[in-house]
């Protein structure tokens, strides 16, 4: 981590140049899913996937307890991260993870914390698939996650799989100096190569009324152009689709010219939202823009079942 932290960076930029929002904010696994699970816990009253989102809210709080005891992956030599970076590579390509040990320890510790959890007979049947799961199977699992070909039938299990990989893959972008990561392309995280889980407008100092997409892998937030195509980078054809008679705090930002979307959660509004927890809880969005032809572009492991 010293290496990393002692990145030159900020050699020889201007202070125009410092004055601009950061283009990566990287994630902070210490605070990250204890948040997100107070969130799920706070959106379940009333809700109908109450159920659902209890069960998430304790599932994040498993994350939350193995991202602060779980060691700090290692990370590759700084000279191969500025070569990356100046490739236009993700810094920390995410297939990596599958081999990574820190992965199978986390999903072990996860069922481990998970084993007393209330929660629906899907998952628990699933949880015990992912304990009896030995080393070739979990390796299969975490493959199948990051390349997002999960098998329709095993969806179940494969959640646990995508939050153990969360909770390695954040702990891994947040030890990267903030200025290292470079733009890749379209949709695609410059710390992990994730796919997007959400946008949001944030209000943080400095940041007011600025867009991050936030990776739904590593969580790592980039900088992304507002009315732009985060899956293709167009600007034609942006429109922005919302349910009728709800608080427009959540919109989905739809293409017509690769026909995806992507949810814009507006924090400037409401400052509680949560890209990963607010875009479960507004599942009916989805089901509004998809009957209407359009695809995500980015993925959610929490909503593939649905």
């Amino acid at each position: 981590m010293s290496e990393v932290s002692g990145f030159e960076a900020l050699e020889g930029v201007g202070i125009a140049e410092r004055d601009k929002p950061p283009f990566v904010r990287p994630p902070s696994p210490g605070t990250l899913f204890g948040l997100r699970a107070m969130r799920f816990a706070a959106l379940a009253p009333g809700h109908q996937l109450e159920p659902y989102l209890h069960f998430l809210a304790a599932l994040s709080r498993a994350q939350d307890e193995i991202a602060r005891t779980l060691p700090p992956p290692a990370l590759p030599a700084l000279n191969e991260l500025r070569t990356r970076a100046a490739s236009a590579m993700p810094l920390l390509p995410r297939e990596e993870l599958a081999a990574d040990p820190a992965a199978a320890l986390a999903l072990g510790r996860l069922a481990a914390l998970l084993d007393g959890v209330a929660m629906p007979d899907l998952a628990r049947n699933a949880l015990e698939r992912v304990n009896a799961a030995d080393e070739e199977m979990q390796r299969a699992m975490f493959n199948a996650v990051l390349a997002d070909a999960i098998p329709v039938e095993a969806v179940a299990e494969h959640i646990f799989a995508a939050a153990a990989l969360q909770v390695v893959a954040a702990q891994r972008s947040a030890q990267l100096h903030p200025l290292l990561p470079q733009p890749v392309a379209d949709g695609v995280c410059p710390c992990c190569g994730g796919p997007p889980v959400t946008s949001s407008v944030v209000a943080d100092v400095n940041v007011e009324g600025v867009r991050y997409v936030q990776c739904s892998l590593c969580a790592a937030q980039w900088n992304h152009v507002r009315v732009k195509c985060v899956s293709c980078g167009s600007t034609k054809g942006i429109t922005y689709q919302a349910i009728e008679g709800i608080a427009d705090t959540i919109k989905a930002e739809t293409c017509d010219e690769c026909r995806t979307y992507v949810k814009m959660l507006n924090r400037r509004k409401d400052t509680e939202l949560e890209p990963v927890a607010d875009d479960v809880a507004s599942l009916g969005l989805d089901l509004l823009v998809t009957e209407a032809g359009w695809r995500r572009a980015g993925v959610n492991p929490f909503l593939l079942g649905y």
